[in-house]
């Protein structure tokens, strides 16, 4: 605007020329509000947030906070596992299925009995057995909800996430009419450092997930990639009932004997085997072990008793 008012000055009778410096100076040192008052046009206000989304929110934390209520207390003097799960695109239904089967999977199984929540986009979400939907504030919302249950000196979250990954390394998290926003390596760091949560396992099923592991490893912290940075996963689509990465790992390894880098190891094999079977370039899962974690799981599932083999509920 400014630039506007000198170029019109200089235009103008040669009179002006003797004003324009101090006009210029005048407009520098006027609010900026003012000066937005003064050409006409109204200073940017803040937009508001649409009331179906903020509806939405409200509806998604009542839900979290449902079901964090509902958890068994957490043991003093006793490692007790938390599992989260998130579902993240809604438009396919192997995600909603890999979700729902893992938060049964870590209570009948692996330990959490009952200390487990799954964050699902997908129509059936709103149905008759609703379940919070997979936002950025829904997931932020349930890893401080579980910090706050959780010794964090003692207890151990085992986070599960799939979804369709992207190659600049961004998980979509997708609710069909709802939005579409996007999970990032430094995102999640942040929303587990804020939550204070201090031990954790992260399994990121994705494709390009590898991306992941720069920003999430630590001492504390173990993490497992469906694929490298530079590689897709395969498996999914609405023709599936299970990614194969998700089957090889969940309904497979962690229904073997052994522990979970057992099972990671194990669905590292199927994975390759069946990619080599049927032509595909490889997506080399990746694993990344903090010792400090390495030495707190090994020493927890020495004493996991764990339940028979869980079913998958859908056809494989």
């Amino acid at each position: 605007m400014a630039a506007r008012t000198a170029a019109t000055a200089l235009r103008g009778p040669r009179r002006a020329h003797a004003v324009l410096p101090a006009c210029l100076a005048l407009l520098l040192l006027l609010p900026a509000a003012l000066f937005a008052g003064m050409s006409g046009q109204a200073a940017p206000a803040a937009q508001p947030e649409p009331a179906g989304q903020a509806v939405e929110r409200s509806r998604d934390r009542e839900l979290i906070d449902e079901r964090l209520a509902a958890m068994p207390a957490q043991r003093p003097g006793q490692v007790d596992l938390f599992a989260l799960a998130v579902a993240g695109d809604g438009r396919e239904s192997v995600f909603r299925n890999e979700a729902a089967y893992f938060e049964e999977l870590a209570s009948a199984r692996y330990g959490a009995a009952g200390r487990t929540l799954a964050l699902v986009n997908h129509p059936d979400s709103l149905g008759a057995t609703p379940r919070p939907l997979a936002s950025l504030d829904s997931l932020r919302h349930a890893l401080a909800g579980i910090a706050a249950r959780m010794d964090p000196d003692e207890d151990i979250l085992l986070l599960f996430i799939t979804t369709h990954g992207t190659r600049r390394h961004t998980l979509v998290l997708h609710q069909p009419g709802a939005f579409d926003e996007t999970l990032t390596p430094s995102g999640l760091r942040a929303a587990l450092d804020d939550a204070g949560i201090r031990h954790r396992v992260l399994i990121v099923s994705a494709c390009f997930s590898g991306g992941f592991i720069p920003a999430l490893a630590n001492p504390d912290s173990i993490v497992i990639t469906a694929a490298r940075h530079d590689r897709s996963s395969f498996g999914c689509g609405d023709t599936a009932s299970a990614t194969w990465f998700g089957r090889a790992l969940l309904v497979e390894g962690l229904n073997r004997d052994g522990g979970l880098l057992d099972a990671f190891a194990y669905a590292r094999r199927q994975v390759e085997r069946r990619e080599r079977i049927e032509g595909h370039t490889a997506s080399w899962p990746q694993l990344h072990v903090g010792e400090d974690m390495r030495a707190r799981l090994e020493a927890w599932e020495a004493r996991l008793e764990r339940g028979p083999p869980l079913p998958y509920p859908h056809p494989l």
